[in-house]
């Protein structure tokens, strides 16, 4: 198995597009056709974890944390960066990150929080805008469902918990085709008036190739007429954060309680309690500070994440409690979301978490 089989995988549960402007998720250093010996899964990239998977027979690396975040102009090991890019190319290691494409995805990071503390009826906090797109064509009346059939099983026609949907009307189309053309209904040089069903349907801006490929190959016709409109909509499975519900209420102190042990955290630092119980429960990986009106808007009783500032809990004004877990604590179980993906996909490859802690942040 090569190293773009696995990464062709990983950027279908969390395709690239789906990542922040500032992030560096994909393949960060490796040969594409290097063919797997194992991989290691671990939250960072760091020189450890590299001689981990050097002692371990594992040449491909797969990290939530993307090693490179900025452009490098040289390569001396004067950095810890530095020092594990020249380490990996070295012993001809592939190191792949999955980072805050990963994050947005509904089955990423934040559903696994959300399992964790038992929530119900999730869904993405903060969905993005701009990621989908319309389809529309025409195709003749007998042939439209196995165009849209095939458009379906390209990826379009998927809103929510909804697949197959699409609209559509049929009408006449004209066409008048010059000496050159074999058209599928009449003669060259004669107009032709077709039966017609105009079909429209919506798909994820990464699905276009596979849309527009299904669309040319199963359309009847010589010249095959379509239009792709960008959309403003916000994806309902894509996005920032996750909310969700409790069981059943619990009193904050309980809550705590209960996210320190089903997190394994040692410390949460938290706003004041508030005098009500907490009921629905947002959560978000990493550093979510940017989400908390968001969550609050939401009607969230509790924001859990990490990396709150100072000044930022005093945003929290009573309306929610917010509970800073860590930042290596919120997004822990993300290597055993990756290796449970990878191991139910390719059930001969070897892939191994990382035995070591990659936290930098001590307490005393």
């Amino acid at each position: 198995m090569k190293v773009t089989e696995l990464t062709s995988f990983l950027e279908q549960i969390a395709p690239r597009d789906y990542q922040e402007s500032y992030d560096n998720a994909g393949l960060i250093t490796g040969d594409p056709a290097l063919e797997i010996t194992g991989v290691l899964v671990s939250l960072d990239c760091t020189e450890a974890i590299l001689d981990e998977a050097i002692s371990s027979g594992c040449n491909v690396i797969v990290s939530h944390h993307p090693i490179i975040f900025k452009g490098l102009k040289s390569l001396t090991g004067k950095t810890y960066v530095e020092r594990v890019i020249i380490k990996a190319i070295r012993h001809n290691l592939a190191v792949y990150a999955i980072h805050t494409n990963l994050d947005s995805v509904h089955t990423g990071v934040n559903k696994r929080i959300s399992d964790r503390l038992g929530l119900s009826g999730t869904m993405v906090l903060q969905p993005k805008a701009g990621l989908l797109r319309k389809l529309v064509t025409y195709c003749p009346q007998a042939h439209a469902t196995q165009l849209r059939e095939a458009l379906f099983k390209a990826g379009a026609g998927n809103i929510g918990n909804y697949s197959s949907c699409s609209f559509n009307q049929d009408g006449v189309g004209t066409f008048l085709g010059n000496a050159d053309t074999k058209p599928f209904a009449g003669e060259p040089g004669r107009l032709q008036h077709e039966p017609e069903t105009r079909i429209e349907t919506v798909f994820s801006a990464h699905d276009e190739r596979k849309v527009i490929l299904a669309l040319l190959e199963h359309h009847p016709y010589e010249e095959v007429a379509y239009d792709i409109f960008r959309i403003e909509n916000t994806h309902p499975q894509v996005g920032s954060g996750m909310v969700g519900w409790l069981a059943e209420p619990l009193q904050p102190a309980d809550f705590l309680s209960i996210l320190k042990r089903n997190m394994q955290t040692g410390m949460v630092r938290h706003t004041a309690f508030m005098q009500r119980p907490i009921r629905k429960v947002a959560v978000c990986g990493g550093s979510g500070s940017f989400l908390l009106q968001a969550a609050i808007a939401a009607g969230a009783d509790a924001f859990v994440t990490a990396d709150f500032k100072y000044h930022e809990f005093f945003d929290a004004d009573g309306k929610i409690l917010i509970a800073d877990i860590g930042h290596f604590e919120s997004e822990q179980f993300t290597s055993d979301l990756l290796v449970g993906m990878l191991s139910e996909r390719f059930n001969t490859l070897r892939v191994e978490k990382t035995q070591q802690s990659t936290n930098p942040v001590f307490y005393f």
